[in-house]
């Protein structure tokens, strides 16, 4: 199994509740922050037997991406997108170039969800998670929280952007899943932890 790693690191996502998480690969001198998604709520699978889908970004150009569905044994992707995305040059035993790449590409992958990210993972992520969560990916300002109505629970995405940009106020409803956390694209309505509190108590 090639990329039997990916098995460990969805359990471990399973396990801490993430649905998300990245890591860096480099190849050809190119350094890729690849973000590792779940199937859960919007985001769905295409091929039957995908385990995790990979968005693969090129760290100094986040919008020249390449998203891949993946199993433990290979990458769910045709062998010419594969090819032009990182560059692979065309050769007559291209099976073993393609193989040669994904054996790379599976030691890159942790088994467990990295703890220390850079902010251009943790960027990356947050833009990614607003999108699946239906929302504008400028919005990472957060400036109060909200009970949720009718018994309605928070998204899964929402969790996971809050553990990433506002760890300590997360901490604090992180088993109260009918209150969410909302975000503006504007810097100058965002709120400290205290304001938030405060006006979600009256």
């Amino acid at each position: 199994m090639l990329l039997n790693n990916l098995n460990e690191l969805k359990n471990d996502m399973v396990s801490k509740n993430w649905t998300i998480c990245s890591f860096l690969f480099r190849y050809k001198s190119v350094v890729y922050i690849v973000l590792v998604k779940r199937f859960v709520g919007k985001e769905k699978r295409v091929n039957q037997y995908a385990l995790v889908k990979l968005h693969f970004m090129k760290s100094d150009d986040l919008n020249d991406g390449l998203e891949i569905e993946a199993n433990s044994s290979k990458l769910l992707i045709d062998a010419k997108t594969l090819r032009q995305y990182f560059g692979i040059e065309y050769q007559d035993n291209l099976g073993d170039i393609l193989k040669q790449f994904t054996e790379t590409f599976g030691k890159a992958i942790p088994m467990s969800i990295p703890k220390n990210i850079s902010d251009g993972e943790k960027g990356a992520m947050v833009k990614s998670l607003s999108i699946s969560d239906s929302e504008d990916p400028n919005k990472i300002y957060c400036y109060k929280i909200r009970r949720n109505p009718n018994g309605g629970k928070r998204s899964d995405f929402n969790s996971d952007k809050t553990k990433l940009l506002r760890p300590d106020l997360f901490r604090k409803f992180e088993n109260e899943h009918s209150v969410s956390f909302c975000y503006s694209d504007d810097p100058l309505k965002e709120n400290d932890d205290s304001t938030i509190l405060y006006n979600f108590s009256k």
